[in-house]
């Protein structure tokens, strides 16, 4: 039987990214941070929104449908609390959806959160290095207040997630290089061996054999490359 303790801890594993033998779905990493922040901080409901690369543009995740509906809506007007603190990177503080200053700076979103049951809402920053790179949006009801704990605890959580999804990012931008430089370096590799092929073959300096390459890929449209390991594998006689 897994206990609270157990369970808590299984939460800020798979916040953090999962095992280490699992590759992490930015998208999976968010919906569980909507789904436990609910659980955790005891708000009514939660949302993300995210602009990392590997997240659908425009894509939210909540732990409910009704949250989900108004997030998709406040993102497309550019309203609410949710694409206010992404674009500025500050905390949206608790705000009573019952109030005129709320109605007043949401007109259309208030209406929709108060019949969906939720009467205050605050978000908290996914921060990255230099900016926001999305929210955490947390509705409260009279059922379940949200408390000044509450939101300290969220801001944790997304901290967490922002720096599993931005340290993933940076890995894959990483394997990227890394594949981009042995793929130079291989295709550097073959030319140079291409070049000795033909120089031995007809008593050619190496420049020599490098623009009869050359030219043989250019008057044909193909790769550099490609003439060079035909020519190495015996395939190509210039």
């Amino acid at each position: 039987m897994t206990t609270p303790r157990q369970h808590l801890a299984d939460i800020f594993v798979e916040l953090a990214g999962g095992t280490p033998d699992m590759p992490l779905d930015p998208a999976v990493l968010l919906a569980a941070l909507a789904a436990h922040s609910s659980e955790l901080v005891g708000a009514r409901a939660c949302g993300v929104l995210c602009d990392l690369p590997g997240a659908e543009s425009g894509e939210v995740y909540a732990s409910e449908a009704g949250a989900k509906e108004l997030l998709l809506d406040a993102h497309k007007r550019g309203q609410g609390p949710g694409p206010h603190c992404r674009e500025t990177g500050k905390p949206v503080p608790r705000t009573d959806l019952r109030s005129p200053i709320a109605r007043h700076r949401w007109p259309h979103y208030v209406p929709r959160a108060l019949a969906l049951g939720y009467t205050e809402v605050a978000a908290r920053p996914l921060r990255g290095r230099e900016q926001a790179i999305g929210a955490l949006v947390l509705f409260g009801s009279e059922e379940a207040p949200l408390t000044d704990e509450a939101l300290v605890f969220g801001q944790s959580l997304a901290d967490i997630v922002a720096i599993a999804l931005l340290r993933e990012l940076e890995l894959s931008r990483s394997r990227t290089l890394a594949d981009q430089l042995e793929h130079a370096l291989t295709s550097r590799l073959i030319i140079e061996q291409a070049k000795g092929v033909l120089a031995a073959q007809q008593s050619l300096a190496m420049d020599e054999s490098f623009a009869i390459l050359r030219g043989h890929a250019r008057a044909r449209q193909r790769k550099l490359t490609e003439v060079a390991r035909e020519v190495v594998e015996g395939r190509l006689v210039l």
